[in-house]
C-alpha cells in the first residue's frame, strides 16, 4: 500500500475533485499522458467516458488491469446535488420581463415594517432610495450587505412569501426543455 507505479502519479482525491468539478456524467475525458491511469479510473468511477494515451507499454498494462478491476457504480449513485451556488443566477429584472411581479407592486421585509416599489427596469424603490433589492434591503436595515431574495416578500393569497420562490418559478420557466 502506498507505492505508485508512476513515478509523477497523481493523488486520486485530487483528481476526483477536478472531474466532478469540471464534467458531467457521460463527458468525455482525454488523458494523453495515462500512465499508470489514475484519471481514467476516477473518471470511470464518476460515470465519465475516457481516452487514456500511454507509449509505456508496462504503464498501458497497468491502467488496463486497474480499468477492469473496478465494479461498475449503480447510476442513482453517481447523481450529484446541486447547491444554490450551482444554479442558473437570475437577475430580478428578470422576474418583471417574465411577468412573475410587476412594476408597482408593493415588496415588504418579513415583518412588513418597510415597504418597496418594484420599477419597471426590475430596481425597487423605497422612499428616495432606489437600486437593486440587495442594496435597498441594506439600506433599510442599516446594514452593508444583504441578500435581497430571502429579506424581501410580495402579498399572495393574504400572506408574505419571499421572492426567492418567484425565482425559483423563474428557473424552471427558463431551464431547458427536453
Amino acid at each position: 500500500c502506498g507505492r505508485k507505479t508512476h513515478p509523477t502519479q497523481k493523488p486520486e482525491a485530487l483528481l476526483h475533485r477536478l472531474i466532478l468539478a469540471s464534467s458531467h456524467e457521460g463527458d468525455l475525458v482525454l488523458d494523453p499522458f495515462l500512465g499508470s491511469g489514475t484519471t481514467v479510473v476516477v473518471a470511470k468511477r464518476l460515470g465519465r467516458n475516457f481516452i487514456g494515451i500511454e507509449r509505456d507499454n508496462t504503464y498501458a498494462k497497468a491502467a488496463r488491469a486497474r480499468l477492469e478491476a473496478l465494479a461498475p457504480l449503480d447510476p442513482a449513485s453517481l447523481q450529484v446535488t446541486k447547491g444554490k451556488r450551482g444554479e442558473a443566477r437570475i437577475p430580478f429584472g428578470a422576474l418583471v420581463e417574465l411577468g412573475l411581479i410587476s412594476p408597482g407592486t408593493a415588496l415588504y421585509d418579513p415583518a412588513a415594517r418597510h415597504e418597496a416599489k418594484v420599477r419597471a427596469d426590475g430596481s425597487i424603490a423605497c422612499g428616495s432610495a432606489q437600486g437593486s433589492i440587495h442594496k435597498i434591503g441594506a439600506h433599510v436595515q442599516g446594514a452593508l450587505a444583504c441578500n435581497g431574495w430571502t429579506f424581501w416578500h410580495y402579498e399572495a393569497e393574504g400572506t408574505l412569501k419571499p421572492i426567492d420562490a418567484l425565482r425559483e418559478a423563474a428557473r424552471l420557466k427558463l431551464a431547458p426543455q427536453g
